[in-house]
This record gives structure tokens, C-alpha cells and sequence, in this order.
């Protein structure tokens, strides 16, 4: 039998750090309907054979979803480019990890930077709310309009942190090659 090494070369690194980071699930690309549904799949699969309990695994299956869906709807790097014809993908990374007995939902997207400001005032105040407030808000959005900058009904974030243990966790990072594009990071621990 011979050693991984050489066929791995640099990409041995990865592996055993997602190995060791315990990383059950990663993927970095596009997001399109059909490859959500397809990834949605593999992660429901790994979440079952994985042995979690019930109640872990929908709330991670959930905010696996919402993750993906967000990408899919906000991401600004498209396919094809934003502005040309319809995207039917949009790019972005995911992973579900576990550390310290919590699974780690993790998001990666680029976004417009003019948008930054809007998307941390929706999102900060989740992070001071209780659970109770967070369902209750989570009610009044589903009787009240979508927003009109929203493409599903502006439920998402909400359902992440309903189903996390702790306050969501986000942050931006504008691209030094591109003033007009900030990588937005979002993490749920589950």
C-alpha cells in the first residue's frame, strides 16, 4: 500500500486539517436550485449516519438550507454575470463542522459592498434578542410582506437564529482588489 502523500501533494494540508477540524460537510462554488437540492441530500444523509438526534439534526438541516438558499438569492459573484440574464448560480461557501460538542454552520458569500450597511442592520439585532423574540418576530414576518429587496420572505436569518445556541456571528470584509465586493462571513453554532 502506498502513502497518500504524493498523490495529495499541498492538498494534504486540507484534508487533514478538515479531518481534524471534524468538517462533516464543505463545499465551495456555485449554488444553483438543483445543487442545493442535491447537497441538501448529501448533508441529511451525513446528519443521519452521523447519529445526531433528531432535534440537532433538523434545526442544522435547516440552517444548512438557509445557508445555501442565501447564497443562492445575494451572492454577487453569478452565473451568468449579475446584469446579463437570469443567474441560476451564485457563489459561496459552506461548512458544517463540529467543535467543542457544537456543530458550526459556516457561510461565505461575496456581496455588494453598498449593501453592508442594510444587511448588519438586519442582522444585529438578532443578536441582542431572546429566543421568545425571536420567534415572536418570526410570526409577525411570516403574516406581514416580503420586503422588496428580499427574494424569499425574509425568514432566513431568523430561522438561523431560532435554531442556534448561541447569537449569530457575522462580519464583513471588503476585497483590497475590489472596493465594490465585501465577503460577507456568517457563523450559527448549532
Amino acid at each position: 500500500m502506498t502513502s497518500p502523500q504524493p498523490i495529495f501533494g499541498k492538498n494534504e494540508e486540507f484534508f487533514t486539517l478538515a479531518q481534524r477540524r471534524n468538517v462533516l460537510f464543505y463545499h465551495k462554488g456555485y449554488f444553483s436550485h438543483n445543487i442545493i437540492a442535491a447537497m441538501a441530500e448529501v448533508v441529511r444523509l451525513q446528519l443521519e449516519v452521523t447519529g445526531i438526534a433528531g432535534p440537532t439534526r433538523r434545526r442544522l438541516f435547516s440552517s444548512f438550507v438557509e445557508l445555501a438558499q442565501n447564497i443562492m438569492h445575494y451572492s454577487s459573484d453569478a452565473l451568468p454575470p449579475e446584469g446579463t440574464a437570469p443567474g441560476i448560480a451564485r457563489a459561496g461557501t459552506v461548512c458544517i463542522s463540529v467543535e467543542n460538542g457544537h456543530y458550526l454552520m459556516l457561510c461565505i458569500n461575496p456581496m455588494a459592498t453598498a449593501s453592508v450597511e442594510a444587511l448588519h442592520d438586519k442582522l444585529e439585532p438578532l443578536r441582542s434578542m431572546t429566543l421568545d423574540q425571536i420567534k415572536q418576530a418570526y410570526k409577525v414576518s411570516l403574516r406581514e410582506e416580503a420586503p422588496e429587496s428580499s427574494k424569499g420572505a425574509g425568514l432566513g436569518f431568523l430561522t438561523m437564529a431560532r435554531d442556534a445556541s448561541a447569537p449569530l456571528e457575522f462580519a464583513f470584509r471588503p476585497l483590497d482588489d475590489d472596493p465594490d465586493t465585501t465577503l460577507f462571513h456568517l457563523k450559527a453554532i448549532i
